[in-house]
């Protein structure tokens, strides 16, 4: 049996950037105690003659084709609604903070 402690759940609780009551720490650390019981019980499974896997569905490289599929409309009608416009494309405000080009 997993012998935690209030620290050990105010840690994952860190890890994990949750502020805990203590109600919820008193709550949490028997079931954290019980998760890590159960997860300790894989260490009595014998795996020595058992060849280490990745994956197990067996399938690889699984895309969708990369087709070109034409437009049916050109680059001026779609620019045409707007007068925001720079070398051929919509321009937009300036998300990120700090840019040099601005």
């Amino acid at each position: 049996m997993a012998r935690l402690t209030k620290a050990d759940v105010l840690h994952v609780a860190r890890l994990a950037k949750l502020n805990l009551t203590d109600n919820e720490i008193k709550k949490f650390l028997p079931q954290l105690s019980s998760i890590v019981d159960y997860i300790s019980e894989l260490e009595k499974v014998d795996t020595k003659n058992i060849e280490p896997t990745s994956q197990t569905t067996g399938l690889t490289n699984v895309f969708r084709g990369d087709d070109i599929k034409l437009s049916s409309i050109d680059q001026n009608k779609a620019l045409s609604g707007t007068d925001k416009t720079h070398n051929g494309y919509f321009k937009v405000p300036a998300i990120l903070e700090g840019r040099s080009d601005k």
